[in-house]
């Protein structure tokens, strides 16, 4: 059985602005191998879009849950859909 791709869209709700969160997670994403981006929205969250294996993406979301984030973290919003494809790198936006 093969893991198929899937895709992660997380909406970071916290402190999470202008304080290196972005760049830590695309660090965390490309630790597990994921593609997609992190972007700033402008009522103050984070957009965070990964795809790749259900368990590398899992394990992104629990870094965003974790607590161990720059800044701090209030509320992490999941949705799940199967990958779209076309991404080839996890950029900060």
């Amino acid at each position: 059985m093969t893991d198929q791709p899937v895709r992660l869209t997380a909406w970071v709700r916290g402190r999470v602005q202008g304080v290196g969160f972005r760049w830590w997670t695309r660090s965390r994403a490309l630790e597990l191998g994921l593609v997609g981006s992190a972007s700033n929205l402008a009522d103050g969250r984070v957009e965070v879009i990964a795809e790749g294996g259900r368990d590398e993406c899992e394990r992104l979301l629990a870094a965003l849950r974790s607590g161990e984030t720059p800044g701090w973290v209030d509320t992490v919003v999941d949705r799940w859909s199967p990958a779209k494809g076309g991404l080839n790198s996890f950029v900060e936006r």
